[in-house]
Parts: structure tokens; sequence; C-alpha cells
């Protein structure tokens, strides 16, 4: 048994792909997953499963949400280590890493993808892409920042999703504490 982490993308946002978390954690259950919590509102899944393979699990929540709901949801699914790796690799100094953002890629791209993807640059913005993250700090903000994901989804071929730096520290404590209880 394993400790994984669901990152789903664009749910609960806006007012679009609505999932009241007590129904996905349910849901999810269902599917055979074992002590599913969540994390906020907007899709991060912590869960124990014997399944060895992320993809399979990734591929196990994205159809159980397209059945239920009857919409489509990107899923990326990480173990606790290679969360946790993502996470400790972020190359920025620790003043820009606490208001950093992780794009988490679906799969390790194409190295002439990211040189490509690489030649796009804004002022005040800076981004790292080191296997399958995206690492991203802005100077002025998200909110502001001129940066986007389509662009390096399309780029990169590939799906993504961000977190930020107190969510990513906050997934990482409770998929600690899950490890603790296997």
């Amino acid at each position: 048994m394993k400790t994984y982490i669901a990152l789903l993308r664009g749910i609960n946002v806006g007012g679009h792909k609505k999932i009241p978390m007590a129904e996905l954690r349910e849901l999810l259950a269902n599917c055979g997953l074992e002590n599913v919590k969540t994390y906020i509102q907007s899709g991060n899944v912590i869960f124990q499963s014997a399944e060895e393979n992320e993809e399979t699990l990734a591929i196990i929540i994205h159809n159980a949400i397209k059945q239920r709901c009857n919409f489509e949801v990107p899923v990326i699914v990480k173990t606790r280590a290679q969360l946790k790796n993502i996470f400790e690799n972020c190359p920025f100094i620790e003043s820009e890493k606490v208001t950093s953002y992780f794009a988490i890629l679906s799969k390790i791209p194409h190295k002439n993808l990211v040189v490509e993807a690489s030649e796009k640059t804004y002022e005040n913005e800076k981004y790292r892409i080191i296997k399958d993250c995206l690492y991203f700090y802005s100077a002025n903000g998200y909110g502001k920042a001129k940066f986007s994901m389509s662009y390096f989804e399309k780029k990169l071929k590939l799906e993504a999703t961000s977190r930020n730096y107190k969510t990513m520290v906050k997934l990482l404590a409770i998929s600690k504490e899950e490890d603790k209880n296997l």
C-alpha cells in the first residue's frame, strides 16, 4: 500500500466543473482507493492504494469523475516521494520559492520541446522546466503574470496543473501523516 496525491485540474473554479469534496471522496473510495482525503476545493486528493502504476490510478480517477459528473478532468497522480522531490528541486532562491508555483506535468517533455517552449520570456517572470515540473516565479505575483499554462501545455504537448508553495507544503504534510498510518 502506497500513499498518492492526485492533482485534478480545473474543478470548482469559477463555478465550472463543480464537485463537492465529500462526493469526490465517496466516489474515489467506491473505486477502491483507501483513506481518501481532500485538501481545499480545487482538486487535491490524498489516498492510498495497492496499485503501483500512477497512470493507471489517474485513469481510474478520471473515468470515475467522467462517469459520475459527465465532464472531463485532467488528473495527474504522484507518489509522496515524487511530489517531495519536485518540491525540493525548486531552482529558485528561498525568497522566490515561497511565492512560486509548481506546474506538475503529466510526463517528462521531450528536450527539443523544452528548448522551444523556453524561448518565450517576460520581464519580471522566470520559469524552469526540470523533469516533470515547470517551476514559475513572478516578481509581480501570479495574478498579474503574462505566463500562460496553455502556452506551455501546447508547446510541450502534455497536460499540467499548478499548485502554489503553500499547497505543496500542505499536501506533503498530509501525505506524510498518511504514510505514518500505514
